[in-house]
């Protein structure tokens, strides 16, 4: 009877072509010294046992270590905190596989303040994920890491032209669209205007949400006219202030979309207004402010994004590049997830 394959092992191989442990080891790791012929009966071998390597195990002989810096936004946004929440969490899986995780919490707002601290990175670790700002001088300190060697993630927003490795994250036209088509479908053929909240189009994840949201409400609903996009910086007192005017404004606000984080300041408004029955909500992200706003009425829909697997992936995704591992793709795409008041988890 043949071994199961998960127990096959590099001795089996070595066995099985008639060879030593180490010869063996020298072609599977493409090493020169062994002849062809023998090199040859090893590659039969490990086809014939359906051998497969188990990189992680073979990572930890060889006693390679490497240190990863998580460079996450300052300041109070809610999901921002349960990214660093998971990204603690992550860091003990990690610390299994000889790797571990630095938090570096930066005013991403600031291009001059995240560039001089991803400059600051170089030579001390082999990775960097990062919360990133989409200007130019964001984008040379990552390419200047890249040079340096380090392997550089960029998580929830991308910086697509620089040489960063790999973007964790949604697909942010995609969710702005579904914001907008919501929305339109909410509105149930009324008639009026939609306001339209930012953290800052610096930041490309809110560029892209708005430039999907826009898109579908002008091409598939004539009836809703977006206001002038309005800037919070994320921040609840600002957009609380924004959403009053735009009450006080526009009297035919049918909805409004907020793009980035601040919510709280949006539902104060709404509620203070007595606006929120009547007023359509939508925006990102279930925290434990969305969901009661969802629970209340104050919101009609929240757009996830998973904090926890977006943490995972980025530390995969910079484990697998650094140990030379195969890294599988499907597993890393975050998905968008959509919240209303009765399929809460």
């Amino acid at each position: 009877m043949s071994r199961p394959l998960s127990r096959i092992t590099l001795q089996d191989v070595a066995r099985e072509a008639g060879v030593s442990l180490a010869t063996a080891d020298r072609v599977l790791n493409g090493r020169a010294g062994v002849r062809g012929p023998t090199a040859e009966r090893v590659r039969e071998a490990i086809a014939r046992l359906g051998y497969r390597p188990n990189v992680a195990a073979a990572r930890l002989a060889r006693g390679a270590h490497y240190r990863f810096c998580f460079v996450l936004p300052a300041g109070p946004n809610v999901f921002m905190r349960m990214l660093a929440e998971q990204v603690a969490n992550t860091a003990n899986w990690l610390a299994a596989n000889n790797a571990y995780i630095d938090t570096l919490h930066v005013d991403v707002f600031a291009p001059e303040t995240l560039a001089s601290a991803l400059e600051g990175l170089i030579g001390h670790y082999d990775g960097v994920a990062l919360v990133a700002l989409d200007h130019p001088r964001v984008r040379a300190a990552i390419d200047d890491l890249s040079a340096s060697g380090i392997a550089v993630v960029t998580l929830v927003s991308d910086v697509p032209s620089s040489h960063r490795l790999h973007y964790v994250g949604i697909d942010n036209i995609a969710a702005g669209r579904t914001a907008a088509t919501l929305l339109g479908r909410f509105a149930g053929g009324r008639r009026g205007t939609v306001g339209l909240i930012v953290g800052t189009p610096a930041l490309r994840d809110h560029a892209e949400r708005q430039f999907g949201f826009t898109q579908v409400l002008a091409g598939e609903y004539p009836a809703l006219k977006v206001l002038p996009v309005q800037e919070s910086l994320d921040e609840d007192e600002r957009t609380e202030a924004i959403t009053r005017t735009m009450l006080r404004e526009a009297p035919d606000l049918v909805g409004l979309y907020n793009v980035g984080a601040g919510n709280r300041g949006v539902a104060a408004a709404l509620t203070v207004a007595n606006r929120a029955s009547e007023t359509l909500f939508i925006g990102h992200d279930l925290t434990e402010d969305t969901r009661r706003f969802l629970l209340r009425g104050v919101m009609d829909a929240v757009i996830n994004q998973d904090a926890g697997h977006q943490s995972r992936s980025a530390a995969r995704v910079l484990l697998a590049h650094c140990a030379g591992e195969p890294l599988f793709s499907e597993q890393e795409r975050i998905r968008i997830d959509i919240f209303v008041r009765d399929n809460l988890p």
